[in-house]
């Protein structure tokens, strides 16, 4: 399955997506409500190799499929935004389904 590249970019914009949300939702607030700012050390470094790692997976993802720049900035996007990740991924199974199909 992750031999896909579209496969492993759903993977990958899935954990960074929520890896977004806990910085946001748990780590920031741990930091300046419980004066904790090790939760956003920690989190915050775990989300960056994330979207590191996401911003390689959509480079791969876009030249082997031969996406159009519109739908690999729309997939960029959506990692800027709380919960997008989420509402894309459904559009990305049926990409990864189109890519399977035309490898065959």
């Amino acid at each position: 399955m992750l031999k896909n590249p579209v496969s492993l970019l759903r993977v990958v914009s899935l954990a960074e997506g929520i890896s977004y949300l806990v910085l946001l939702g748990i780590a920031m607030p741990l930091k300046y409500g419980a004066n904790m700012p090790e939760a956003v050390r920690i989190v915050g470094a775990i989300h960056g190799a994330l979207f590191v790692i996401f911003c390689v997976a959509l480079l791969r993802a876009t030249l082997a499929a031969r996406w159009p720049m519109s739908r690999a900035g729309l997939v960029f996007l959506a990692s800027l935004i709380p919960f997008a990740p989420l509402w894309l991924d459904r559009r990305m199974k049926i990409w990864q389904q189109d890519f399977s199909q035309s490898c065959e």
